[in-house]
């Protein structure tokens, strides 16, 4: 079965307001892309802005949910607030959550659980450290956090998921994995989804990279088996360069 492919636009805390709908727009007017579905994850602040953008090709997706249906949560957005106001997909479990937000860990099962009963498609995202990959343990890491982010899952719910591995080490640093370093992780997770899943479930779940995923590199990373597009992320804030990662992933598609 041929996967679809994906690339992501994590905008991170960047673009005004008032910049969103050019930067969005310019990214609409270039697509479709054959092949490829792009996404873009903007502040919460731009979302409503930017649903007139939402097509078969293009998606609008959050950076992070609440997992309560409401309450007493201040600064906070749950689930259902994103699905009631056109989005498609939220971010889960990025790693500068991880990092900066001591209970964030504990709360990604439940988080994810939210957004598939708003009837969002979560982008969970998972990855080790530096040290983690300098002790060599970066397999064993990354098959923990599946553990305990994802094993409550039934297979429905993973049906509905979207994988993204990011090696911490190589997020806005100018580093990334190699093409056989990604590779070797994406075949991982496969590995584990099929051994917790089923094959047939393990085989169509799209597998995303990110890292400093440049134009330069995107190519060759697009063409290994298992890594099915990008989450992208300082990058995304440029159109040309991004556009040229979505054609990337799009030839890769057609080899």
């Amino acid at each position: 079965m041929e996967r679809s492919r994906i690339v992501a636009a994590n905008w991170k805390m960047n673009v005004l307001p008032s910049e969103a709908k050019t930067l969005a727009g310019q990214v609409a007017r270039a697509l479709p892309i054959k092949n490829v579905e792009v996404i873009i994850c903007p502040p919460f602040t731009h979302l409503f802005s930017l649903m007139p953008f939402q097509s078969e090709s293009l998606k609008i997706g959050a950076q992070n949910c609440n997992e309560n249906l409401f309450g007493a949560h201040t600064g906070d957005i749950s689930a259902q607030m994103l699905k009631d106001l056109g989005c498609s997909y939220v971010i889960i479990g990025h790693s500068e959550r991880r990092a900066r937000q001591s209970t964030e860990n504990a709360r990604i099962s439940a988080k994810i659980h939210a957004a598939l009963q708003a009837g969002l498609k979560p982008i969970y995202c998972c990855g080790e450290g530096l040290p983690i990959r300098e002790k060599e343990a970066h397999i064993e890491f990354v098959k923990d956090q599946l553990e305990s982010d994802l094993a409550t899952l039934q297979k429905e719910h993973i049906e509905e998921i979207v994988i993204a591995y990011e090696p911490v080490w190589a997020i806005g640093t100018g580093k990334n994995a190699s093409p056989e370093q990604a590779q070797e992780m994406h075949a991982s997770i496969r590995k584990w989804l099929s051994a917790r899943f089923g094959n047939d479930l393990s085989i169509q779940t799209q597998i995303l990279y990110g890292g400093s995923v440049k134009a330069v590199n995107a190519l060759a990373l697009a063409k290994q088996n298992d890594i099915d597009g990008f989450l992208v992320g300082g990058a995304s804030l440029n159109v040309d360069e991004f556009m040229k990662i979505v054609h990337s992933v799009s030839e890769s598609a057609n080899d």
